[in-house]
């Protein structure tokens, strides 16, 4: 049996990572939850999840501080899908050039978060 995979999921809408956690847990992963940046890094420091989910703005540390310090400090290539409004098309690709592996539009679907998440972590 495989092992459950960890998520770490930085997202300061509560009501959407909840939803999220609902959706993701149901498929068999599990969720850890962070409220800002700060709170993502030090969970992804001690779990070394399987995939990173984040939002880009953020209170505290944004998604591109996070991206960068997975990246950069931690030398991690943990998958890192980042959320962001509509309209902040130079910030996306700030988090693509940072190693972001994929990015989605806010108001997503849940049930298309759940496909990129399953297609990212089929191999790992």
């Amino acid at each position: 049996m495989n092992k459950t995979k960890k998520i770490v999921l930085a997202e300061d809408n509560s009501v959407l990572s909840l939803l999220l956690k609902f959706r993701l847990e149901k498929e068999g992963y599990k969720l850890l939850i962070a409220v800002d940046g700060k709170q993502a890094i030090e969970l992804i420091e001690e779990h070394s999840p399987e995939l990173i989910l984040t939002d880009i703005m953020m209170p505290f540390v944004s998604g591109l501080e996070v991206i960068s310090h997975v990246r950069n400090k931690l030398n991690m290539q943990t998958p890192i899908v980042v959320f962001s409004s509509a309209g902040q098309e130079e910030i996306v690709l700030k988090a693509f050039d940072l190693g972001a592996t994929d990015f989605m539009s806010k108001p997503f679907s849940p049930h298309e978060l759940v496909i990129r998440v399953k297609r990212l972590l089929i191999n790992i």
